[in-house]
């Protein structure tokens, strides 16, 4: 059957920008490198640039999709490519673990919405026990805030937040012509692979609110931005310059601070 792109008109509601650029499309079938046996997820497999060549690896794929009107066009292009198992339901309010069986690790894979990027990432971190690893396409300037260090203009709450949680590894560009309709933006590839939680918050609430409280203060000093949290003889404590700002802070230092704070309430 042919794998001909069905017409369908993109929704901004839905955040839709469809991939259509073989290159890109191959190369990033390249960096997953899918392989028989693994369990693989799509995440808004739109008209199934990503979709079909997965499944064809695969013989078995599922994938989450908001939009209702796609998915009798996806299934009818997977026909004969393999086991195509579809869930209409919003990725965000998703319990990805009801894929796998136990023991059982999930990739995931997708061109994601940029407009709920970020809350998407944070979502799935929730479930990480599950997950191997994921392949997103993302805003390209979201990307360089995830892999972002200490010091750097945009190193922030994202920053550490996923520093805590996973590894993430930028792959490569894309441009706004991969994509119909083009965004005004440019995009990239990354990879992100959920770490071991040994070194976790003990209370990743107060961790995510001291993170969250530094950086909206981050032309401020630590003192100052946590002053009715930790006094400056307590970030001292932990080995914290009271005097530096949140962006010289590493991930490991924002735990410190949330341990600390764990420790006195």
């Amino acid at each position: 059957m042919s794998s001909k792109p069905v017409e369908h008109r993109a929704r901004k509601r839905f955040g839709q920008n469809f991939l259509h650029d073989p290159a890109v499309i191959q190369r990033i079938i390249s960096a997953v490198a899918p392989a028989a046996g693994q369990r693989v997820v799509e995440i808004g497999p739109g008209l199934g640039a990503l979709t079909l060549p997965l499944l064809r690896s695969l013989g078995r794929l599922d994938v989450v999709e908001l939009d209702r009107d796609i998915i009798p066009k996806l299934q009818a292009q997977a026909v004969d490519a393999g086991e195509l198992r579809i869930h209409q339901a919003d990725a965000l309010r998703f319990d990805f673990s009801t894929l796998c069986e136990p023991g059982e690790k999930l990739r995931l894979i997708g061109n994601l919405p940029y407009n709920i990027s970020t809350p998407i990432l944070f979502h799935l971190l929730k479930q990480a026990e599950c997950i191997a690893d994921m392949h997103f396409m993302l805003q390209r300037e979201v990307v360089e805030r995830m892999v972002a260090g200490p010091g750097s203009k945009t190193y922030g709450r994202l920053s550490v937040s996923l520093a805590m949680q996973a590894h993430c590894e930028p792959l490569f560009l894309v441009g706004p012509g991969a994509f119909k309709p083009a965004p005004k933006v440019e995009s990239a590839v990354v990879r992100i692979t959920p770490q071991s939680t040994s070194q976790q918050p003990r209370n990743q609430a107060i961790f995510e609110h001291v993170v969250s409280k530094a950086f909206s203060a981050r032309r401020k000093t630590i003192t100052n931005g946590l002053r009715d949290l930790l006094t400056r003889e307590q970030i001292a404590e932990v080995d914290i310059d009271p005097g530096c700002r949140p962006e010289q802070i590493s991930p490991d230092g924002f735990r410190r601070l949330a341990d600390l704070i764990n420790s006195i309430e």
